[in-house]
């Protein structure tokens, strides 16, 4: 930031064309030099406290699939191990409220775990329960996530997109993304949106 009440802002006394001239340029060298040494120094603040490795935990809410039949959880965890975090577990649970929010609840306490995904239940039919299962731990929603995501897959699959509740939060300090059970879906999801800025948003929640 420019400190405009510690530049020279006297001018030349008039007559003295030569000094009046090049002054002002002089001023807006150094303001420009300043702004863009402020600027660097907000960017570096901004990220200071970025992870460059995050500890990955997935949660797979399926009654029908197992870890061994699972694209979508696979997806994710390519996608995370692709940009050099590490995948620290991978667990399944059935289309159940309390165990959904159980097995979150419990991911996110883990000291190891720096941030939550889970595929499945996102959708609208009755046991579509992880949105309902999630939010109440949520301590800070993140709206933007199911915003962008929801664009990105408009633009593939058109006004379908309205039946998906992929949804984002943080929850005891850590970020907690839900995402649908497909395959093309779990890997949209984490490639586009959530692995570039996972590094950020777990320092920042994390602070």
């Amino acid at each position: 930031m420019v400190d405009f009440q510690s530049r020279d802002t006297r001018r030349a006394p008039d007559g003295d064309g030569e000094d009046e001239d090049e002054e002002p340029a002089d001023d807006q060298h150094d303001a420009d030099g300043d702004g863009d040494h402020a600027h660097e120094e907000d960017a570096h603040d901004h990220h200071h406290h970025d992870a460059d490795e995050v500890g990955v935990a997935v949660l797979t809410v399926s009654s029908s699939r197992s870890l061994d039949d699972d694209p979508a959880g696979d997806a994710v965890a390519a996608a995370f191990e692709a940009d050099g975090h590490e995948v620290v577990t991978r667990e399944l649970v059935r289309d159940s409220y309390d165990t959904v929010q159980g097995g979150v609840d419990n991911l996110a306490s883990r000291g190891d775990v720096d941030v939550v995904v889970t595929t499945g239940g996102t959708g609208v039919t009755p046991d579509d329960v992880t949105v309902e299962a999630v939010e109440p731990l949520f301590d800070k929603e993140l709206p933007g996530f199911g915003e962008l995501f929801r664009r990105l897959s408009y633009e593939e699959i058109g006004a379908k997109v309205v039946a998906t509740r992929a949804t984002a939060g943080v929850a005891d300090g850590v970020p907690v993304f839900c995402l649908p059970g497909s395959e093309h879906a779990a890997e949209l999801g984490c490639e586009s949106v959530v692995v570039p800025e996972i590094g950020h948003l777990v320092g920042l929640a994390g602070r």
